[in-house]
């Protein structure tokens, strides 16, 4: 169901170069100073748009008496991350499509600043702001993505002080928190896969604009400030479980055969500093066992293998799919690896 937020013709009379498109899910406490940093962009003028995910904490009429220009489209039932983005994209005109969390903030030039980044090349199909954490004394969320051979990412940076990411780069793609996009590459390389439902989606995309030949653009003066994981918690059975299934979907449906039989051991190695971390305290897996239990991090592992053996027909058919269209280059993808890739210790020890 589409429901304008103003006039019918305030919404359609012009073709925006820039489109906004912010997922909301229960953001009441976040959607406004979102929104209202949007609206203060020095690039204008822009196309915004809002879509929400059957939220049940009023955010929906929120949006709609706070921002009247703001086209608000409400699902009836939450779509994750894929599905509601690609919602968005595909309700949007603009040439460039921003996608951003409800729980954001842009600074006043970020999209201008990444506008410059992106008309450098015409290659550059992706533009990564500089996402800090939001009260967090100037630490990094993720400046770009990097990868590990396994099929995991974490934001580039993360945790780390800011100034130390002030550099214009190439990184591998854009967080899936905050990153400007070409139209023409989504319409090459296909939107967000929503088999998904959330975590990972972005490094798909990633994978699928690297191997057809897109690159991503990292702007240090755009910058992001993000309340990490407001939504789902910075550590949760679901998170932990999303995380490590689809780290899997996006290796079998994107990394050529030999790499896969590699990753193996990358996978065996990081499960093996990650066991240490948990009788340690240390990393992610400390700070989710000291939250939850050892026994429930076990069964989450479980539960992730037998739902990847029981989607294992719909991946290896995607798989197949994006074969056919670009073929599984495996130098293209250790060169990928081996220039934007992450160490098993720096990736395992980071929370």
């Amino acid at each position: 169901m589409e429901t304008p937020g103003g006039r019918e013709g305030s919404l359609n009379d012009f073709v925006p170069l820039i489109s906004v498109v912010v997922l909301n899910w229960n953001g009441l406490p976040v959607i406004e100073s979102c929104l209202e940093s949007i609206l203060r962009q020095t690039y204008q003028p822009l196309e915004v748009i809002v879509v929400d995910n059957a939220s049940e904490d009023g955010s929906p009429d929120l949006i709609r008496n706070r921002f009247p220009l703001v086209r608000l489209i409400l699902n009836e039932k939450n779509l994750g991350f894929g599905g509601g983005n690609n919602l968005g994209i595909k309700a949007s005109k603009g040439r460039y499509i921003m996608i951003l969390n409800n729980d954001t903030r842009l600074d006043l030039k970020c999209l201008e600043f990444l506008m410059q980044s992106l008309e450098r090349d015409r290659r550059y199909g992706a533009g990564a702001p500089k996402i800090l954490l939001d009260h967090q004394n100037n630490l990094i969320d993720a400046a770009g993505i990097v990868v590990y051979p396994d099929g995991l990412s974490i934001g580039r940076g993360r945790m780390e002080q800011a100034e130390q990411y002030d550099e214009e780069t190439e990184v591998f793609c854009a967080s899936g928190c905050a990153g400007l996009f070409r139209r023409e590459m989504i319409e090459e390389i296909g939107l967000y896969d929503e088999d998904f439902f959330a975590y990972a989606e972005d490094t798909d995309l990633g994978w699928r604009a690297r191997l057809t030949g897109w690159k991503c653009i990292y702007n240090p003066q755009a910058v992001v400030y993000h309340l990490h994981s407001s939504s789902t918690g910075t550590f949760s059975p679901f998170k932990a479980f999303l995380v490590e299934r689809n780290r899997i979907w996006v290796a079998l449906k994107n990394f050529p055969v030999p790499l896969l039989f590699a990753g193996q051991a990358y996978t065996l190695w990081r499960y093996l500093f990650n066991i240490y971390l948990v009788f340690t305290g240390r990393g992610a897996a400390g700070s989710f066992t000291r939250e939850y239990s050892k026994s429930q991090l076990l069964k989450i592992m479980i539960k992730v293998y037998f739902s990847v053996l029981r989607r294992l027909p719909l991946i290896l058919k995607k798989r197949s799919e994006l074969g056919r269209r670009r073929g599984l280059d495996r130098k293209k993808a250790y060169l990928l690896l081996n220039r934007f890739g992450i160490s098993t210790k720096a990736l395992t020890f980071k929370e």
